[in-house]
């Protein structure tokens, strides 16, 4: 199963990157063999719609589990629908994350966590 993980740098080792649309990276790891793919998130700079680009990419790597810090109505509603399960973490890196997943103590949620643009600096969280 293939697992995406917004990161702030393209390493298991990476600190999780608590913005979903505007992370750096999205690792993308095999749970089995830990085989990782780092993708860069083309939407990290986008003046607008970067959730929904962020979760366009996501669908596109054949993935069923999505680990990130908060996610936005536009971009929950691309990934719900496809049956990408979301889990929520506030803080740690990569791999602890994919530990906690595999441990059953991670949040799945069922909604967005975050309010239309608030990973754009100046608005939201910490921008301002």
């Amino acid at each position: 199963m293939k697992i995406a993980v917004s990161a702030m740098e393209n390493s298991l080792d990476s600190q999780i990157d608590p913005r979903f649309g505007r992370c750096q990276y999205f690792l993308i790891v095999d749970s089995e063999t830990m085989e990782l793919e780092a993708v860069s998130n083309k939407g990290a700079a986008a003046s607008g719609g970067a959730g929904i680009q962020a979760a366009q990419t996501i669908a596109n790597k054949d993935v069923s589990v999505l680990i990130t810090g908060d996610i936005g109505p536009n971009a929950f509603q691309i990934l719900s629908p496809i049956g990408i399960i979301v889990f929520t973490v506030s803080s740690g890196t990569v791999r602890e994350a994919l530990e906690r997943y595999k441990s059953g103590s991670l949040r799945q949620i069922s909604g967005a966590t975050a309010k239309i643009h608030a990973g754009i600096k100046g608005r939201g969280r910490g921008g301002g």
